[in-house]
């Protein structure tokens, strides 16, 4: 699920991602308010494009992910791609869990000490279905050492900056969660795709 062109590249990219996120993560560990930045990001975009932010936010609810998961193996599997129709499923569903289990260990809220914040979940599900359909196009037709890690990363960034924006406008996030939320995804994405393939060698 890895083309071997990106291997190399898509490991150093998920280290730093993972570095930002575990820097960032001890760094907002247990608070509830916005940093500087993110108090400044967040007042110019709260409240922009309320109605197409509610669109893209639905993305990454449990109906709307479902949606994007089911059809993409789906897609998967007419074209006999088993073993793509598993990583399309994997990748988004584990990069959403180690936001769901890092959000309790790192303790910040928003709106209220319920409300747990970091990393988003949403902004880390549709920016990992993103990279997956990218890293099984980019496969696909075979694309080389620049061209590869150009439509893999500019994808990914497309997607997290929109899931984010959204997150962001409707309230529901602060900017560095979503970017915390974007980096859990680089960093889990790869990890699962050299999962998958191991598991899959033995199965599919």
């Amino acid at each position: 699920m890895l083309p071997p062109p990106l291997r190399r590249r898509l490991a150093v990219i998920a280290g730093l991602a993972a570095l930002v996120a575990g820097v960032f993560a001890v760094v907002y560990a247990g608070d509830g308010e916005p940093g500087g930045v993110d108090a400044r990001v967040g007042a110019a975009v709260y409240g922009a494009g309320w109605q197409v932010a509610q669109v893209v936010d639905f993305l990454g609810d449990p109906g709307g992910a479902a949606l994007l998961a089911v059809g993409g193996a789906a897609v998967c599997l007419l074209m006999r791609w088993p073993r793509a129709a598993v990583f399309v499923v994997a990748g988004p569903g584990a990069a959403a869990g180690t936001t769901t289990l890092l959000k309790p260990l790192v303790g910040r809220t928003i709106h209220g000490d319920e409300n747990l914040s970091y990393p988003s979940g949403h902004t880390a599900f549709l920016t990992a279905f993103a990279l997956t359909v990218a890293l099984l196009v980019a496969g696909r037709l075979g694309l080389g050492r620049t061209a590869g890690p150009a439509l893999v990363l500019g994808v990914a960034l497309v997607a997290g900056a929109a899931m984010g924006w959204a997150q962001v406008a409707m309230g529901s996030h602060y900017p560095t969660d979503a970017l915390g939320g974007w980096c859990t995804a680089l960093a889990v994405v790869p990890a699962t795709a050299w999962t998958v393939d191991a598991v899959c060698r033995k199965h599919l």
